[in-house]
């Protein structure tokens, strides 16, 4: 599992992150033990083998979903942060996983 935050710099990003893009930050970020159980729940539940799911991380430190993405894009993430998501997509094919 990879996640990411996005940090929104101005009143116009933390209205729609969309808006503003060159006022985000990215991070890698550790997702919380309920939240992870949720999340492959979920994933299960849907037959599922990917998902990109959507978050808000309250100011108390809620966790809130917003939608999973069953084929979501997920590259740009991959861009800003680092994170081997490509690599491990493709050791799952190469592992036979449909």
């Amino acid at each position: 599992m990879f996640a990411a935050e996005i940090r929104a710099g101005s009143d116009a990003a933390r209205v729609d992150w969309r808006s503003d893009y060159d006022a985000l930050t990215y991070d890698v970020c550790q997702v919380p033990d309920d939240v992870r159980a949720g999340v492959l729940s979920w994933l299960e539940h849907f037959s599922l083998n990917f998902g990109a799911f959507d978050f808000a991380v309250t100011p108390a430190g809620d966790w809130v979903m917003f939608e999973c993405n069953p084929s979501g894009e997920w590259s740009w993430i991959q861009n800003k942060t680092g994170l081997p998501i490509a690599t491990r997509i493709a050791d799952l094919l190469a592992e036979g996983r449909p």
